[in-house]
């Protein structure tokens, strides 16, 4: 996964806005033929049509935050009444996708900065908090919740873990549960801080990791770039053996998966950003 990809997908929300009409569509003129087909069917009200059309608009309106452009909202209902009658647009396709890549280039650019600034700060003042401590001065911290008492975890163990990964505000973009369960994940096959601030946990030891963008997935990985990374982890078992699947569609913790290469389909990857608001992610090497 690259900037590319996120870049991509930052307008895949409106491409599920089309799609997820064009079901909704589809379901309704299921549900009228139904109707119709009753004696004492009742076609959908002028009232109803009206509250339906706000409702889509307003799914729309809630998924243009997730591209991080600034959209003028006003040209964009003055698009959709133009081409609506029929009307040109104002761009041809090839100016529309340049000027588009620009604007994309651009809205990375101010979150994974926006991003950044969040991370240092919250590291700054994390570091002074109770328990807490700096494996890395600014770039990771760990937090012991609950001590183990079996074995430990060292730099050629494959762990047996649950885990939840959060951002900042509290955001989850992946867990353990999501996966099936604990999930066993070589330390070499992760972020460099998820496999540092795990090194010398003991089984049934909880802690809470945070992890700089630079130990992290940095502007490189699935995430939002420059994310800081919040990770609450239990350790089950020191070392396991790998599942049988592993390296399979569903079983590996490569980033590979999330590559770009896997989502040329732009629909493809629209469908995967409708799943949720963030892919579920495990803490995979960049």
């Amino acid at each position: 996964m690259n900037k590319k990809f996120f870049l991509r997908t930052t307008l895949s929300a409106l491409l599920v806005c089309c799609s997820a009409f064009a079901v909704d569509a589809q379901t309704l003129n299921d549900v009228r033929a139904k109707m119709a087909a009753k004696s004492n069917a009742t076609p959908p009200t002028k009232e109803e049509l009206t509250q339906i059309s706000e409702a889509f608009g307003n799914f729309i309106g809630k998924n243009l935050k997730a591209t991080g452009i600034e959209f003028d909202i006003d040209a964009i209902v003055k698009g959709i009444r133009d081409g609506a009658a029929g009307k040109p647009s104002p761009l041809s396709d090839a100016e529309y996708e340049q000027k588009m890549i620009a604007l994309q280039e651009s809205a990375f650019k101010k979150i994974a900065d926006t991003n950044l600034k969040a991370a240092e700060a919250f590291l700054a003042t994390n570091a002074k908090a109770s328990g807490v401590k700096e494996l890395e001065p600014g770039k990771l911290q760990i937090l012991i919740v609950q001590e183990g008492n079996g074995p430990a975890v060292t730099e050629s163990s494959t762990p047996q873990i649950n885990y939840t990964g959060k951002y900042i505000d509290g955001t989850v973009f992946g867990n353990s549960e999501d996966a099936g369960g604990p999930i066993t994940i070589p330390l070499d096959q992760t972020i460099p801080g998820f496999s540092k601030g795990l090194l010398g946990m003991k089984e049934g030891e909880k802690r809470r990791i945070f992890v700089h963008p630079d130990l992290g997935y940095g502007t490189t990985g699935h995430l939002q770039p420059n994310s800081l990374l919040i990770f609450d982890v239990e350790v089950v078992k020191a070392s396991a053996p790998l599942d049988k699947n592993f390296g399979a569609k569903g079983g590996s913790f490569d980033d590979d998966d999330f590559d770009d290469e896997d989502a040329d389909d732009d629909v493809d990857s629209s469908k995967k950003t409708a799943t949720s608001n963030t892919p579920a992610a495990t803490p995979a090497r960049k």
